[in-house]
């Protein structure tokens, strides 16, 4: 078990604000759980736990995404409570994702709010439109912006550094069934999430693909991932490279 000093809880909660901001805009994909997770890892010195805490949480989350005036748990609050809570409690990656869940659901529901009270904003931004005016316009929408991110790092603040006491006595109070119930749900989290992309994303002409892959993750053994990742970057290089050609016998044909 290890302690946050407030030095890292002011940086964690300086990275929340960053990419909360980008959650808001979605430009650099900062948000993601695996990024997030691994920047809260080495802010707290233990860059391993961040890396897979964050892999985990990233599959978890992988396939759920927002859509019209949904919002799906949040992915930023998954990302940095899961290294958080292994590097204070102890506990492992797989165990310390679900605990993070009810983080992840409570900033799904303050977003929720902005979401709502933003709209109470369009008329002053079509007034604003209307009128010309740029700098007010400018304000308004890099206020509510701003706004949205120091909700983050307060909230992440007061989860991260007021909160370590609280999560490390009661994963203590936790008997050992409990404890291994949330590794066990840790461990199918990471499953559904992928299976929720692949739902979405799965056509005939990947599932040859998905099939390779499973195979040679499961039967072929091997001491790291590094193998198959170059194996899959040159596959996708050369289906990414077949494209045109597809493109263009599919031009002649209809010719």
């Amino acid at each position: 078990m290890n302690e946050i000093t407030l030095i890292q809880g002011i940086l964690i909660s300086l990275a929340a604000f960053i990419v909360g901001m980008d959650f808001y805009l979605e430009v650099f994909f900062w948000f993601r759980p695996i990024i997030i997770g691994t920047i809260t890892g080495f802010i707290l010195g233990n860059p391993q736990v961040g890396i897979i805490g964050g892999g985990l949480a990233e599959l978890a989350f992988a396939g759920l995404t927002p859509a019209g005036g949904t919002q799906p748990p949040n992915p930023i609050l998954a990302g940095i409570m899961t290294p958080v809570i292994a590097h204070t409690t102890g506990l492992s990656a797989q165990e310390s994702l679900s605990l993070a869940l009810p983080f992840s659901f409570l900033m799904q529901y303050i977003v929720l709010m902005f979401w709502s009270g933003y709209s109470f904003l369009m008329p002053k931004f079509d007034k604003y439109a209307h009128e010309g005016n740029v700098k007010k316009f400018e304000g308004l929408a890099i206020g509510s912006l701003v706004l949205v991110g120091i909700v983050y790092g307060i909230v992440v603040f007061l989860c991260t550094y007021s909160a370590q006491d609280v999560m490390r006595t009661l994963v203590e109070m936790m008997p050992a069934w409990l404890t291994h119930g949330f590794e066990v749900i840790g461990g199918v989290l990471p499953g559904i999430g992928f299976a929720m992309l692949l739902k979405m994303m799965m056509k005939n002409w990947l599932i040859p693909y998905l099939v390779f892959g499973f195979v040679f993750a499961t039967f072929i053994p091997f001491d790291n991932l590094l193998p198959l990742a170059i194996v899959a970057v040159a596959i996708a290089f050369l289906d990414y490279n077949k494209k045109p050609e597809k493109e263009s016998e599919e031009i002649e044909d209809g010719i």
